[in-house]
This record gives structure tokens, C-alpha cells and sequence, in this order.
């Protein structure tokens, strides 16, 4: 081999095309990392003698408002009906994304996530009902319906580079799809009444919404604005605030800047600019109007990308690191010593681990051989069922939407809710480690280059 210089390699279609996943992906493994790491902790806090303070903080009341239009609620409601709505949000733009232009585009290529994500399902709610047919405990069977992304694709990451991107990409819209089902279930089945005041309020701002969308409005920050409205009516409807998040994303525009010709031009005078002054770069009395053309190249290349891209950009960071924590924190603790320790038997944790560890691959599986058999949907290239197998597995590693559902289902503090977040925990753990042994043991190393 020559010396020199090094060369930068040259970037396929491939790698532009799958960039944005493989970012997306990355980012979702280290939020997996600190969602686990901060329910460990606050699992520990509840179970220390420390556990009244962490008890005592969730039940802090926080007041916001001015005059008469005051919200007053506990730091634990703020998390679940305020912050969480950001989730919401970011998950309604990565479903809409997925839909225009992702893998469930077309039927063709999204019939066997949709197969896959409604048997995963459907199973787990079935058996869940069939260890709690009757009372109060039946509410829970929406929760092991759920799949958490960032932990299931945490657990893929550990699988080694065998593991074929299509099976990442597989799983992710797989996920996604199970969220949008998810959130139906939410809104059809956890919903107890109904506001029609409240209900038409939000629906004023929603119709806003459409309107900038319909005019071409395309400042993210006006739709966040409008979209604060449909929160406030959502929050006093019945109808659990976060899925207005949901909504707003469904708004929000979704096509790039309609005149690329205009963005070349100006990008053009702007570097050409720059590269006549390239030798006087360093002079101080030019740095200022340096600094306003390398601004307004930022600003004219961010106009570019469509708002839906824009702010599922800014805001998944916030989500997956700062948001999400929250939540875990705020949702892992539960007092074991209270309730004497772990019931493994008990019939709502037995449910949730059933639907999870066994539903899921289940019924995964299950529809997806129905569907590939039927010649509805085929298997991604370079996957086999074993791998399907595998990511069906970590499929059940609920989580998030799980302990979600379940504060919705049972309320907080209740033997119910604890007990189904002691199943959430016991089956996350066990589908994490069958989908790992089953992935690793069935992915070929790639072969070492000359």
C-alpha cells in the first residue's frame, strides 16, 4: 500500500440513506444505558432509609398561574401529565415520519411490522386476561401490550456486530408501531369521562394548528405555542393530556423547503464570499461580518429540512436524557418491604411477566409466519427467524409505556400499581436476557478485513 496522505472514505448510498438510523439508534442505546441506571436508583432510594423523603418529594405539590388561572399538582403529576407530553410529542413525529417516508411507507414494506406489532399485542392482553378474568385487576391488560425502544434497542447493541442493521431497523418499526397501538389503547380504554368543554377548547387550538399547517407556516415554535392550548384542554377533558402531544405532532409540517433553487443561490454568494476573503479570516475588523454569514448559512441550511425534521432533532435529546430519567425516577420506586417483598405469584405481576416474556415472541412470531406464509410480507435481507426470534424477545421489554399504562390502569401507590411495576421490571429483565442469548448465538461474526 502506497504512503501519503489517507483518504477519506467514500460514502455509499447506503451510508447516506442509513446515517440518520444509525444516529438515532446510537443515541437510543446510551438513553436505554441511563433509563436503566437511574431505576436502579430510585428503586434503591425507595427501598432505603431514606424512602420516606423520596415518597415525600413525588408528593410535593408544585403550583403554576397567575390570577385565577392556577394549576396546582403533585411533582409526580407534573412528570406524568406535563413533562411526559414531550415524549408523546416526539413519538407522534417519529410515527408520522415513519409513515411518509420511513419503513411504513408503503403496505408492502410495513405489512410485516403491523403483522408483528399486532400480534405482540394482542397475545400478551389475551393472556393477561386469562390469569385475571374478572375485578379490578382486569384493567391491567393494556399493560404488557407496550415495547420500550430505547431499551430493546440498548439490549440489540449488546448482540455484536453480526446482528444485520436490518434487524435494528425491524425492530424500530416494530416499536413504533406498537407505541401508535399503545397510544389507542390509552385514548379508547383508559379514558373515564369526558369534558365536552374542556374537549372543544383543545379542539379550538387544534383546528389553529391545521390552519398554520394548511397557510405554510413553518416556525416549529408557533405550533408549540397552539399546541399548549390543546394540553390545557386535554388536562381538564378526561382524556390523559399527554396525548395531545400526539396530536400536535400529527400538524406539524412535514415537506422541505419548497424552493431549493433559492437556498443554492444564496449558499453560493455566501461561500463565494468567504472564499474571496479566505486569507484576511483572522482580521478582526472582518470577524463580525464573518460571523453574520456563517449564521445565516446555519439558518439557511436548518430552513431547509422540514419542521417535523427540526424538531424531532431538538427535542430527542432533551427526551431521551432529561425527560425520560424523570419519568423512570419518578415511576421505578417501589417500596418492596412495604409490600412484602416481590409476589411472583400474585396475579397481576403474573399476568404482565406471561404477556411479556411469553406473549410477545408469541404472537410476533406468530403473525409474522402467517404473513410471510400468506405472501403478504417477506423477511428483511440477511435476517432469518431466529433473528425475528430474538427481537421478538426484547420485544417484551415493556418499560416505559408499560409503567405508564400501569399508573393509568391502577392509579398511583395502589398494591396493584406496585405489584405491576414489580411484573414490568421481572419481564423486562427476562426478555432482555432470552433475546440476547438467542441473537448472540445466532449471529455470525463479520469477517475481519485485509
Amino acid at each position: 500500500m502506497a504512503h501519503g496522505a489517507t483518504r477519506e472514505p467514500q460514502r455509499t448510498l447506503a451510508d447516506v440513506l442509513l446515517g440518520p438510523f444509525v444516529r438515532f439508534a446510537h443515541l437510543e442505546v446510551a438513553g436505554g444505558v441511563v433509563l436503566l441506571a437511574v431505576a436502579v436508583l430510585a428503586l434503591a432510594w425507595a427501598n432505603s432509609p431514606l424512602s420516606p423523603h423520596y415518597f415525600a418529594l413525588l408528593d410535593t405539590k408544585l403550583t403554576v398561574g397567575i390570577g385565577g388561572g392556577v394549576l396546582s399538582k403533585t411533582l409526580l403529576h407534573w412528570i406524568n401529565d406535563g413533562l411526559m407530553v414531550a415524549f408523546f410529542l416526539v413519538v407522534g413525529l417519529e410515527i408520522k415520519r415513519e409513515i411518509l417516508v420511513g419503513e411504513l411507507a408503503s403496505l408492502r414494506r410495513a405489512a410485516l411490522p403491523l403483522a408483528a406489532a399486532l400480534g405482540g399485542m394482542l397475545v400478551p392482553a389475551l393472556l393477561y386476561v386469562l390469569v385475571n378474568p374478572s375485578g379490578p385487576a382486569t384493567r391491567g391488560w393494556g399493560i404488557p401490550m407496550a415495547t420500550d425502544i430505547a431499551f430493546s434497542l440498548g439490549v440489540l447493541s449488546l448482540a455484536g456486530r453480526g446482528v444485520p442493521l436490518a434487524v435494528k431497523v425491524f425492530l424500530t418499526a416494530l416499536a413504533i408501531v406498537d407505541d401508535l397501538g399503545a397510544i389507542l389503547v390509552i385514548a379508547l380504554f383508559y379514558t373515564e369521562r369526558i369534558e365536552t368543554g374542556a374537549l372543544g377548547f383543545a379542539a379550538v387550538f387544534f383546528v389553529g394548528l391545521i390552519g398554520l399547517n394548511l397557510a405554510g407556516f413553518r416556525r416549529p415554535g408557533l405550533y408549540l405555542l397552539l399546541g399548549l392550548g390543546v394540553w390545557l384542554g386535554f388536562l381538564s377533558s378526561g382524556i390523559h393530556s399527554t396525548l395531545a402531544g400526539v396530536l400536535v405532532a400529527m400538524t406539524i409540517p412535514a415537506r422541505a423547503s419548497p424552493d431549493p433553487e433559492a437556498f443554492l443561490r444564496a449558499q453560493r454568494e455566501d461561500l463565494e464570499r468567504l472564499t474571496r476573503d479566505r486569507d484576511r479570516l483572522e482580521d478582526p475588523e472582518l470577524r463580525p461580518a464573518l460571523t453574520a454569514t456563517l449564521q445565516r448559512l446555519e439558518a439557511q441550511a436548518a430552513g431547509m429540512l422540514a419542521p417535523l425534521q427540526r424538531l424531532e432533532h431538538a427535542l430527542h435529546p432533551y427526551v431521551v436524557f432529561l425527560i425520560l430519567p424523570l419519568f423512570a425516577a419518578a415511576n421505578s420506586g417501589v417500596d418492596l418491604r412495604r409490600e412484602e417483598g416481590v409476589a411472583f405469584l400474585d396475579p397481576v405481576m403474573l399476568g404482565i411477566v406471561l404477556g411479556l416474556v411469553v406473549g410477545k415472541p408469541l404472537g410476533i412470531c406468530a403473525l409474522s409466519w402467517l404473513a410471510v406464509r400468506a405472501g403478504l410480507a417477506r423477511l428483511p435481507t440477511g435476517t432469518t427467524w431466529r433473528h425475528l426470534l430474538g427481537v421478538a424477545c426484547l420485544a417484551g421489554i415493556g418499560f416505559t409505556m408499560s409503567l405508564f399504562i400501569a399508573s393509568l390502569a391502577f392509579g398511583e401507590g395502589t398494591l396493584e400499581s406496585n405489584r405491576a411495576k414489580e411484573g414490568v421490571f421481572v419481564a423486562s429483565l427476562l426478555s432482555a436476557l432470552a433475546g440476547l442469548v438467542i441473537l448472540r448465538g445466532g449471529s455470525q461474526p463479520r469477517a475481519a478485513e485485509a
